[in-house]
């Protein structure tokens, strides 16, 4: 019978394995007649376990060992699990041969010796990671650079209890390839979420790795890396200061407002719930002057970085619950109690999602209902799914399921939609996808979770419920303008009213972005107004120190 592994191959593994301290156990799942791959993987393994003593290989069915298989996470063979005095999480899916043997033979040592190979910035940036957080590295078995993203998936998994990471061979998964856009290897998938291609440092996959799976975490130590740099000069906000401007938003308007100011000498302070806004919620944005096209988050980010190169007081993740104003100065009242004192303000607070306010609602946000395809699509893997409206967003969230769901419910209360004719025309195309025109939900189904919705057409003839796992609400913004709704009055869509240059009625309260009258909500417009009001709040900051207050 031919070998897998020649007698060179052999001979310089069985030196390598002889440093091994303590036995490691290869846990190898298989599926007899379903599984190409499992009977050459299965002879690959055997071949290595008998190199040393201290190698044991156990073989499973995946069917027969069902439980097994569970309590491991197998979900496809052929799976190999690597195994020490605990689960550290190491997986590899298909054939290690090739170039991945290298893979298979540095997780074994890792293990066997105790010893991550980490360096210690890198092992304790890992460490950091408090969420639970899978990693999938799609490589090929003749790619000389994918052994290094594996090597540092498994070493991360090895130094964090919480991470999972698994070789994931992309020849014998078409499916996973194509469902990741995999076009070239190594291809790292976080939590479901394709994340970046390419071998980077350690350093920068770790980052990578950190802005998707915990994004507030990634913040701070991005933060901290930055200042030591000598790259971001903002600090934080105080109460106990009055500020010249302070803004309230996060998104491109508030940055960009913050921008201008700061330029101005101004001494500026920003307070935002979600730095980013919206746009962290766009997976692309290719109608921005100047770039083709960029993903939203990365776009959100390099606004962060260019305004936190100056000395701007923040404080984000803070809610404003109201504004008030004395006349000559403001008060904004954050959601601790925290009190922060300007002589004028922009509010850019943005928009958030609108309701439908029905029975059901409220208990299954966060239950079922979501309100971002794009962070939340793979979530519904293999499940069914509803979306809800008809515009442009609607429709993007259709096609950003289409990867993921089963099958895709799309729930509109109009005859037509109000999207452009290209979506419609992909989203009418796809297979899995059903459309359901005039009809509305009445209410949300389920016990502890999501398990349906109960539809009504428009006229009242027809009532009907679907089972789906999931419904993403895709129906509008609304402003959120309540903290000023005591402060000025509103227009019937609950915007704020402004003037050519973002002043509004209340002297030293300026405006910008989605929250305002302005008919389109595009990034563009909201940078623009975002400008426009600090050069216009600096003016009026300027007439009010020439005149003595």
């Amino acid at each position: 019978m031919a070998t897998f592994l020649t007698d060179a191959v052999k001979k310089e593994t069985h030196t390598h394995l002889a440093g091994m301290n303590r036995p490691v156990r290869l846990v190898f799942f298989t599926q007899k007649n379903a599984c190409g791959a499992c009977r050459e993987q299965q002879q690959l393994l055997e071949e290595f376990a008998a190199l040393s003593p201290r190698l044991a290989l156990e073989v499973r069915e995946f069917i027969a060992d069902a439980a097994e298989a569970k309590r491991y996470g197998i979900d496809k063979v052929p799976a190999t699990v690597v195994l020490g005095d605990r689960d550290y999480g190491i997986r590899f899916y298909g054939l290690t041969g090739g170039y991945e043997f290298g893979s298979l033979l540095e997780a074994v040592s890792m293990v066997s010796t105790g010893e991550s190979g980490l360096d210690p910035q890198v092992e304790a940036l890992a460490q950091r990671i408090v969420v639970p957080v899978h990693l999938e590295i799609m490589v090929t078995l003749t790619c000389p650079y994918c052994p290094n993203m594996v090597r540092l998936a498994h070493q991360l998994s090895f130094v964090n209890a919480g991470i999972r990471a698994d070789m994931i061979d992309a020849a014998e998964f078409p499916a996973l390839t194509q469902r990741y856009g995999v076009q070239g290897v190594p291809r790292t998938v976080v939590n479901e979420r394709p994340a970046f291609e390419g071998a980077l440092p350690p350093p920068a996959a770790v980052m990578e790795i950190l802005k998707l799976a915990d994004p507030q975490t990634y913040e701070v130590v991005d933060a901290a890396l930055r200042t030591a740099q000598g790259q971001r000069k903002a600090t934080e906000a105080g109460a106990e200061q009055e500020y010249d401007l302070l803004i309230v938003g996060a998104g491109p308007a508030a940055m960009a407002a913050a921008l201008y100011a700061v330029r101005k000498g101004r001494r500026v302070a920003v307070l935002g719930v979600h730095p980013g806004g919206q746009i962290t919620d766009t997976a692309v944005v290719d109608n921005y002057l100047g770039m083709m096209e960029i993903g939203g988050s990365e776009l959100a980010e390099m606004f962060r970085h260019h305004l936190e190169s100056y000395p701007v007081a923040e404080r984000m993740h803070a809610r404003v619950t109201e504004v008030r104003s004395s006349g000559v100065a403001f008060e904004v009242q954050a959601d601790d109690g925290a009190i922060y004192h300007a002589r004028s303000v922009i509010y850019a607070a943005g928009k958030q999602y609108r309701r439908l306010n029905v029975p059901g609602e409220s208990r299954f946000i966060g239950h079922g209902i979501a309100f971002c395809a794009t962070c939340d699509a793979p979530l519904f893997k293999d499940k069914p799914v509803a979306v809800v409206g008809g515009g442009n967003s609607a429709l993007t969230a259709v096609r950003d399921l289409r990867g993921y769901a089963r099958e895709i419910h799309l729930i509109h209360m109009l005859d037509q939609f109000q999207a452009d004719q290209v979506l419609v025309d992909e989203v009418r195309a796809a297979p899995n996808v059903t459309v359901h025109m005039r009809m509305e939900v009445r209410e949300f189904l389920g016990k502890e979770a999501l398990s349906g919705v109960r539809l009504a057409s428009v006229d009242g003839k027809e009532r009907y419920d679907l089972r789906v796992d999931g419904v993403f609400l895709e129906v509008g913004l609304v402003p959120n303008t309540g903290p000023v709704s005591r402060l000025l009055a509103l227009n019937s869509a609950g915007e704020i009213p402004v003037s050519r240059d973002q002043s509004t009625i209340v002297p030293g309260l300026f405006a910008a972005g989605d929250v305002t009258d302005q008919r389109d909500k595009q990034i563009t417009i909201a940078v623009g107004d975002g400008a426009q009001a600090a050069l216009s709040a600096d003016r009026f900051l300027a007439r009010r120190q020439t005149a003595g207050n």
